[in-house]
């Protein structure tokens, strides 16, 4: 600061230098709130074209096409990441049903078939390939750096096909960071695998106060402002059966950290993730 601006700082009125503290608390307080509201519908439009849906197709059932979980695009837009339990289910080989992904075309649904790669039970994850013009592949950040109180979002398709083919975004605290395993309430409850898992402080997972619905399973979990991605939702702590869910959310969701996913596409020799 200069002398001319020492000077008429110190002739300020106490009235003009009230308000130029409430102009500054506008600008620390006001103005980022906005900016990050800003940031997240632009982040919004970035990222639905690299959300998919996850999938089968078979011709004799009535609908053909069912989703019933997300995934996302990373790599060379080739590559698909969701979860292992999305897949889980068999198809129907007799029949010809197949593994596809629904992408999104001028906003409407097209089905690609889909090749299960490789996939970390462990983790549950699952990587997949498709054919076909590429589609925009997600960024993967370091999730070591992620910290408990940050915000972050998660885009993909809440209860699958009971609302279309419509990615919803929502938005989840980072509320812990916490072993995979949740303790049991009984002795019995306690077995070997999962005793194993709580001592294994390497593993831990995103605890969020996000809800999150079984169709979110596979969605990229970001930084609202940039998209790039720190994790995977996996699952949603349900209160009762599953159908509690959907009618009684506990508001808690898990997420698996995105180190896991990049382990996965080493393992599986996909380039281009950096």
């Amino acid at each position: 600061m200069g002398t001319r601006d020492c000077s008429l700082a110190c002739h300020l009125t106490p009235r003009c230098g009230a308000l130029a503290i409430l102009l500054c608390l506008c600008a620390i307080f006001v103005l980022p709130k906005a900016a990050r509201g800003a940031d997240l519908a632009q982040t919004i439009e970035r990222i639905k074209p690299s959300v998919v849906g996850i999938g089968s197709f078979l011709k004799i059932r009535s609908p053909s096409i069912q989703f019933v979980g997300t995934g996302f695009a990373v790599a060379d837009g080739r590559h698909v990441i969701t979860n292992a339990h999305v897949i889980a289910k068999p198809l129907d080989a007799t029949k010809m049903e197949i593994l596809i992904v629904l992408v999104s075309k001028d906003g409407e649904p097209q089905p690609r078939e889909a090749e299960l790669l490789a996939t970390d039970n462990e983790h549950d994850l699952a990587l997949l390939k498709i054919n076909g013009e590429p589609l925009p592949a997600l960024k993967l950040g370091d999730s070591a750096g992620v910290r408990e109180g940050q915000t972050l979002a998660f885009t993909g398709f809440p209860i699958g096909m009971v609302l279309g083919f419509h990615p919803a975004t929502h938005r989840g605290m980072v509320a812990a960071i916490t072993p995979v395993a949740l303790p049991g309430i009984t002795a019995k409850q306690l077995t070997a695998r999962t005793i194993s898992r709580l001592r294994d402080s390497a593993y831990r997972v995103f605890q969020l106060d996000g809800t999150a619905y079984p169709g979110n399973s596979g969605s990229p979990l970001y930084d609202p402002a940039d998209g790039t991605v720190y994790g995977i939702i996996n699952a949603v702590f349900v209160q009762g059966t599953r159908e509690a869910a959907i009618s009684r959310p506990s508001g808690i969701t898990y997420a698996i950290p995105s180190r896991h996913i990049r382990e996965l596409l080493q393992r599986g020799k996909v380039a281009g993730f950096e």
